[in-house]
């Protein structure tokens, strides 16, 4: 298991600030043990709560055209028909898979083919889980053909923690199924929207696993 590139800077940077802190207080505790080794326990736990947020554990993934692996680890907390606005403009199966804090946040790409439209929306941060998060949070829709011809979409939507949706794609861009697609920071969740004939493979509330856990077959 690795850490992931987005973490670096935010590990590096409460490394420094953690270890300044303690050291300060050190000093002006003349290193009392009462207080210093209390501190500094709490201090190391919070940075390796922070470095285990970021990790990125390896994966392998050998690419099935008909099937769409979970773009994220999480629980699953929406499947119903619904109605797409963004692109699609009708009708189609909605897939929410609800990321805490203590999941890997990579997400990956369930499919392989072309990336055939995507965009940015600013927006609020109500907490992930709301009806209303997948169209009002701060997001990104990233539509994909597969190798097919059927067409797909990705949304990472920021949630109340969240507060930066990091996304690698671009429009006409040859993706592969199980890269990385992007990254959400602390909290967030992830819509698939599938065609009303795909079969779905999870239940409501089922735990699944990124590159692994098949979500559906695409005919």
């Amino acid at each position: 298991m690795t850490i992931h590139k987005e973490g670096f800077g935010l590990i590096t940077a409460f490394f420094v600030l953690l270890l300044g802190l303690n050291l300060g207080v050190y000093y002006f505790v003349d290193g009392n043990p009462l207080i210093t080794i209390p501190l500094g326990s709490v201090s190391f736990i919070f940075w390796a709560l922070i470095l285990w947020f970021f990790r990125l554990p390896e994966r392998i993934v050998v690419p099935v055209d008909n099937l769409v692996l979970a773009p994220a680890d999480g629980k699953v907390v929406v499947i119903e028909e619904t109605g797409e606005n963004e692109y699609f403009k009708d009708k189609r199966i909605q897939v929410s898979i609800f990321m805490s804090p203590l999941n890997v946040h990579v997400n990956t790409y369930p499919v392989s083919g072309k990336v055939v439209y995507y965009k940015y929306h600013a927006g609020d941060y109500l907490v992930a889980w709301h009806p209303k998060s997948s169209t009002e949070n701060e997001r990104t829709t990233i539509v994909l053909e597969t190798n097919q011809g059927k067409e797909l979409l990705v949304r990472q939507i920021a949630g109340a923690l969240a507060r930066r949706v990091v996304c690698y794609s671009a429009v006409n861009n040859q993706v592969i199924q199980g890269d990385q697609l992007g990254f959400i920071k602390f909290g967030s969740r992830v819509d698939l929207f599938l065609p009303l004939n795909a079969k779905i493979n999870v239940e409501l509330n089922q735990k699944v696993i990124g590159k692994k856990t098949v979500i559906a077959y695409i005919e």
